[in-house]
């Protein structure tokens, strides 16, 4: 479903990735964990084609870094779930209405949204919250409503970015528990961490990052 084969990235001067190759199946869950700054986001960014290696080749389903084109990756995208650390809602719009953005983007018909939206907010534990505003929700709320519109599009893997980075410790697990319910029911869930004690509650498969390198712990 992902695959990376050899993989390198440079900025500038710095190598950032070198020779990265590992794959993730249907229905996995995997952390990326490492320090701040040594390439997990990076290695999201290829995923969803907002970085492009310098050599070596992704492939998301049947789509190659080596050979997509700039018109296929927003479809791409509509299959990729993402979630980041600062939740990137729109201030200005309510709970529904960020979620319905996802799919109003698409062209899907307003019965089809407000379904699909109160389906994947009452998932989050959020359909109370429907009408209110990110600036009168906690931060774990935030990033839950982040989620519901990741989920929206029925995407085929979650990428979550440092998703429990800007959470206490309490919020932290109530989003990881999230999480592992998205992926029993058999969405795939790539998380890029630094958290190691909160990833221990929650054990899967894990790759480490280090010096550009990725290893299996």
């Amino acid at each position: 479903m992902i695959q990376f084969f050899n993989v390198d990235l440079q900025y500038g001067d710095r190598w950032i990735l070198h020779h990265i190759t590992f794959h993730i199946n249907k229905g996995e869950f995997v952390y990326i964990i490492g320090p701040t700054g040594v390439g997990k986001s990076s290695i999201l960014k290829l995923i969803y084609f907002d970085e492009f290696p310098d050599s070596g080749t992704v492939i998301i389903n049947q789509y190659s870094s080596a050979k997509i084109k700039l018109r296929e990756i927003p479809f791409i995208r509509r299959k990729l779930g993402i979630v980041f650390q600062d939740f990137k809602l729109l201030p200005d719009r309510n709970v529904f209405e960020n979620v319905a953005f996802a799919l109003r983007v698409t062209g899907a018909p307003s019965s089809i949204i407000k379904k699909k939206v109160l389906r994947v907010l009452n998932e989050a534990g959020l359909g109370n919250r429907r009408n209110h505003y990110p600036r009168e929700l906690s931060g774990g709320e935030q990033q839950r409503v982040a989620i519901a519109r990741a989920l929206v599009n029925e995407p085929f893997i979650l990428l979550a970015d440092e998703p429990t980075g800007n959470l206490d410790p309490k919020s932290a697990i109530e989003i990881l528990e999230i999480l592992e319910s998205i992926n029993k029911r058999g969405t795939a869930v790539l998380m890029a961490t630094h958290n190691y004690s909160l990833i221990k509650q929650f054990p899967h498969q894990t790759l480490s990052m280090l010096n550009g390198e990725l290893r299996e712990e």
